[in-house]
């Protein structure tokens, strides 16, 4: 396995694989205001000086991972392609399954249904299957990297994200971290 640093515009790029995420953003804006907003994590949420630029940090390098996507030919050819395929699919199944069960979620209640149930951040995790699927389909280093970086912000946005919650939802939400994973599996 050897990781090249490519540059070369084509179809069969990976900005294939990354156009789900446009795509995505596009469904949360058409399914209305409400459920774009609610898929921020809002600016009310308690942040120290660090966490007021996570998001802004994470977003920054996956813009650099989506541009540079434009130019990262798949090595459609090996064995990694088919590998970072069903990573990817894996991501992508998770991803229309949280949005589907984040849209028809009634405003100011905890998410405990579909998958929700084994994952209480699954548009994280989803994400972080979808770049990294796609960083093997590509055998690029730099595109890893740059998803570890994004992988690590989006992390830290979770946590603030919980804090908000706990806030807002006190015991309730609590009650639902004994239950469900942070990332994927349910507990008890």
């Amino acid at each position: 396995m050897t990781f090249n640093l490519v540059f070369e515009i084509g179809i069969w790029n990976a900005w294939i694989f990354m156009s789900i995420f446009i795509i995505q953003m596009f469904t949360m804006f058409i399914a209305g205001k409400y459920i774009w907003e609610k898929s921020q994590v809002p600016i009310q949420a308690k942040r120290n000086y660090y966490e007021k630029y996570v998001g802004s940090i994470a977003n920054f390098f996956w813009l650099i991972a989506l541009i540079y996507s434009i130019f990262l030919p798949l090595k459609l050819d090996t064995i990694w392609f088919f590998i970072g395929l069903i990573i990817y699919i894996l991501g992508v199944i998770i991803l229309i399954k949280a949005n589907y069960d984040f849209i028809k979620q009634k405003p100011n209640q905890i998410i405990k249904t579909g998958i929700y149930k084994y994952s209480r951040h699954p548009l994280y995790l989803s994400t972080f299957f979808i770049l990294i699927g796609t960083g093997i389909a590509t055998l690029s280093w730099l595109f890893l990297l740059l998803n570890i970086i994004i992988i690590y912000f989006f992390y830290k946005e979770s946590l603030i994200e919980e804090r908000h919650l706990i806030k807002i939802f006190n015991d309730d939400y609590k009650e639902y971290m004994l239950h469900v994973s942070q990332w994927i599996g349910r507990r008890k």
